[in-house]
């Protein structure tokens, strides 16, 4: 009797999950300007920068920053309107190297005692296809600023089953040259040439009142 209970429970159980994880799959939507319009902040454990640099030619350094914060306030019927602004914390880089995080955190790299932050700040966003688009903006390293091009796909928006915010999500990436922010040690042999890809989870905190 008590295993019979102990099955009609789990059998019950299972079909609420299934229920809501249906009731969650139908808010999910895959065209951004279905978006909900209105600010957004980045979801830490959901947002990562990683990025990659030639060691010689041989093979690529690969390593993380990890502490992120970023607040997006988005139009999606007019997505030039929409902004950007980021924080990356330097002392979170991480490779899983123990010696090479100390490394990269001393004046040879990144110098995180003096320049703890490093900041982007959008200044154009336009959409180059359907769900894609280019985000230009000043990023800010080491005290150096300088203009670049982040490519962004969207991936998708609407509840997350897990915590029940409403959420949208975009990956991307960008290239820029660490010598013209003063990071010049090594060169030639391990790469000017940084890859950055991000992945970015942001949460609705203000929809706006049209709710688009």
């Amino acid at each position: 009797m008590k295993k019979k209970f102990v099955f009609v429970a789990a059998l019950a159980l299972a079909g609420v999950s299934a229920g809501a994880i249906g009731q969650t799959a139908d808010t999910i939507v895959h065209d951004p300007a279905a978006v909900r319009a209105g600010t957004y902040v980045l979801d830490p454990s959901h947002g990562k920068i990683t990025w990659s640099v030639s060691h010689m030619g041989f093979s690529s350094y690969v390593g993380q920053f990890t502490d992120v914060s970023a607040t997006l306030k988005l139009d999606p019927k007019t997505p030039s309107a929409s902004t950007l602004n980021a924080t990356v914390e330097t002392d979170s880089v991480g490779t899983l190297n123990q010696a090479l995080d100390h490394h990269l955190k001393t004046a040879d790299f990144l110098d995180t005692a003096t320049f703890p932050t490093a900041k982007f700040t959008a200044s154009r966003i336009r959409m180059v296809d359907a769900d894609s688009a280019e985000i230009d903006g000043n990023l800010t390293l080491r005290g150096v600023t300088k203009p670049i091009t982040i490519l962004a796909d969207f991936n998708q928006a609407g509840v997350n089953p897990v915590d029940g915010k409403y959420s949208v999500g975009f990956d991307g990436h960008a290239r820029i040259k660490r010598s013209e922010f003063g990071v010049s040690y090594g060169l030639p042999m391990l790469g000017d040439d940084v890859t950055l890809h991000f992945e970015a989870e942001f949460k609705l905190q203000q929809q706006n009142a049209s709710g688009k």
